[in-house]
């Protein structure tokens, strides 16, 4: 699991700084000169990133001086971004702020940033939380850790094809996975929550399983879970080869609301064992192979810049 140290600042006291790791080659990559004239404007050091790896290390590297880092890109740049923080140990000092440029920037709309410019807005004028944070085999996510086809397809989705497509390119590409995906054969094992749940058990055979810290599994409620609340929330889709799922109407209908078909548990910990070959998993979009994960929450780790319509308990304005 990873550590809180206390390392920022001196007696003296410091001025404030700033940075902004900017992917370049994220979403439709038409938003570069944009960020870089916003960032400037708004007191930022702008870093591009130019390889892989690169936002990890520049916000490594910035961590230690910097009160502000915002993560320019798509969940996976931001889940980068965080993942440095980390290893420099300056998650209790450091703010991080969300400026979304990716593909679908699901963990930015969970949050309340709406756009570009609004993320600029909610920086300078915005509320700060703390929120949870999720390891799995000790690797840091934000929103959420996704197995199974869901996981293959994104895999396998060509940086151009999301450049044209955007969201679509990962429809595109689950439908076309699932004629030859194999469901995956699980035990799923989640820890006793807060509330007295004893620990429960399920195994079987899956089409995928998330585990939300910021993001759920959509059904009828929001996509945005309680990230505040020291819980994971778990959904296991069954095996539902019965259903015929190579039908958009049958995806529809397993993905648009609950059905027998999914499994939901909320957890503080849970391990997840492959009883076949190891399984790929992604990370807010960053992959992980593994045949077994256990997966834990850090309650209250980061503060993040959000916006008027984040919600610490989404389900309150809806229930």
């Amino acid at each position: 699991m990873f550590q809180i140290m206390y390392s920022k600042g001196t007696a003296g006291g410091r001025v404030d700084d700033r940075v902004l790791v900017l992917n370049p080659v994220s979403g439709s990559q038409d938003h570069v000169d944009t960020l870089v004239e916003l960032g400037t404007e708004h007191g930022f050091d702008v870093r591009k990133t130019e390889e892989r790896g690169d936002a990890k290390r520049l916000a490594r590297d910035a961590a230690p001086d910097a009160d502000l880092i915002a993560a320019g890109g798509g969940d996976g740049t931001v889940n980068n971004v965080v993942n440095g923080i980390a290893a420099a140990n300056e998650l209790e000092t450091t703010t991080v702020a969300v400026v979304p440029a990716g593909t679908g920037n699901n963990f930015a709309t969970n949050i309340g940033i709406q756009g570009i410019e609004h993320a600029f807005a909610v920086i300078e004028a915005g509320r700060r939380r703390r929120i949870d944070l999720a390891s799995a085999n000790d690797r840091i996510f934000v929103n959420s850790c996704v197995g199974g086809i869901t996981a293959e397809a994104s895999s396998k989705t060509e940086p151009a094809s999301k450049a044209n497509l955007g969201v679509l390119a990962y429809v595109k590409s689950m439908l076309a996975t699932m004629g030859s995906f194999d469901s995956l054969p699980l035990r799923v094992e989640t820890a006793s929550g807060p509330n007295g749940n004893r620990t429960r058990a399920w195994d079987g055979r899956a089409m995928f399983v998330l585990i939300g810290n910021c993001r759920r599994f959509t059904g009828a409620r929001t996509t945005q879970a309680n990230v505040e609340d020291g819980l994971l929330e778990v959904t296991i889709v069954e095996d539902a080869a019965a259903m015929n799922l190579l039908g958009d109407a049958a995806l529809q209908r397993l993905f648009g609301r609950d059905s027998n078909y999914v499994v939901r548990r909320c957890a503080p910990s849970l391990v997840i064992e492959s009883n076949r070959n190891a399984i790929t998993y992604s990370l807010d979009g960053e992959m992980l192979e593994a045949h077994s994960l256990s997966l834990e929450t850090s309650p209250r780790t980061i503060q993040i810049a959000v916006g008027d319509d984040y919600q610490p308990d989404p389900d309150m304005e809806i229930a």
